[in-house]
């Protein structure tokens, strides 16, 4: 931001505010593109060619990226993947992250596999807030979506991570045309029971199998239809830079959301960028073009030229996405290498 001055004394790039005003405050950080799970809507039954050990960023350069975003502004950083609990430096890494100056607030995506063991050492690391993937509370279901016999083990991370004192989890679910779109409702009474706050995702076409269609997807407005029809929904008036629309549900203070990127883009107020686990930054999640800051960190650059390198990559941020043009192209990478 203006007026800020880095670490060496020299003045800082401006802030992270791209060509049409948007200020990005949101850095989600991908810590691996592998995944104990193989959900059909993001990748094929036997996986992908991993990334190499050594191709990934250490905790030092993924904390040395992270420090200088905040000091240009970055209030939240989301962990993602892949699985981000496979990481066996995960607990470091959120100490580090969450010790940062600026106190920026730590928050995770996951599916939740792991938190059984890893709940409380991560909350007394500085994790704030959860996002877990459930899509079916059926394990049939589960079995068949995610090609894992495993909605036990997320089921008992969830209520590991409340008996850590995590508060404010939210439940993310993709619904699936013949498979699971029949479970909106019972989805949100179990949230609702227990506290959390559910989302509800268009399927978006990042899967790495590239089988995803249009017609395919099920839409946000067939969400609410489903929805409707159980709960007495109002929608809630404000949204700032959030990726989800919400709404009350039955004259409560409880709340469920849809992030529709595809139906309903919200690239306007989008304040997102991204790191990979590789170094690679990205400034949409269908961005085609990175910028390669693993080489530059490990070229020696000093931060003002980490900054310089954040900075261009947020001013050259298009618009919005081109999803549903003639002249769209899915990216190379797939959801898992990107980083949700």
């Amino acid at each position: 931001m203006p007026g800020r001055t880095a670490p060496s004394g020299r003045a800082a790039v401006p802030g992270l505010v791209d060509g049409f005003g948007r200020r990005h405050r949101d850095l989600r950080i991908s810590l691996t593109d592998r995944c104990s799970l193989r959900c059909t809507y993001c990748m094929p039954a036997e996986g992908m060619p991993w990334l190499p050990s050594d191709d990934l960023l250490t905790v030092a350069e993924m904390t040395r990226v992270a420090a200088v975003a905040v000091r240009h502004g970055v209030e939240e950083i989301r962990l993602t993947g892949g699985e981000p609990l496979l990481r066996p430096d995960i607990v470091e890494i959120v100490s580090g992250l969450a010790s940062l100056p600026g106190a920026p607030e730590v928050s995770m995506t996951t599916n939740g596999l792991r938190l059984a063991a890893l709940a409380d050492p991560l909350r007394e690391a500085g994790l704030r807030r959860l996002n877990v993937s459930l899509d079916t509370l059926r394990r049939e279901r589960y079995t068949l979506l995610t090609r894992r016999d495993r909605l036990g083990q997320a089921l008992d991370g969830l209520a590991a991570a409340d008996r850590a004192g995590f508060t404010g989890t939210k439940l993310n679910a993709v619904l699936v045309r013949g498979v699971n779109d029949d479970e909106p409702a019972e989805l949100l009474r179990f949230a609702l029971d227990r506290g959390y706050e559910l989302r509800f995702i268009e399927q978006m076409p990042l899967d790495a199998g590239r089988t995803w269609t249009r017609e395919g997807m099920v839409t946000a407005d067939e969400v609410l239809a489903s929805l409707t029809g159980a709960f007495d929904l109002v929608p809630v008036p404000t949204r700032g830079a959030a990726p989800a629309e919400r709404w009350t549900v039955d004259g409560t203070d409880a709340v469920v959301g849809i992030v529709a990127s595809v139906t309903r883009p919200f690239c306007g107020a989008c304040d997102r960028i991204r790191l990979t686990a590789d170094g690679q930054l990205r400034n949409c999640l269908f961005a085609r073009d990175e910028t390669d800051l693993r080489t530059l960190l490990r070229a020696g650059s000093d931060d003002e030229r980490i900054a310089q390198a954040l900075g261009l990559a947020v001013r050259t941020k298009a618009a919005g996405h081109t999803v549903g043009s003639p002249g769209f192209r899915q990216p190379d990478r797939g959801m898992s290498a990107i980083g949700g």
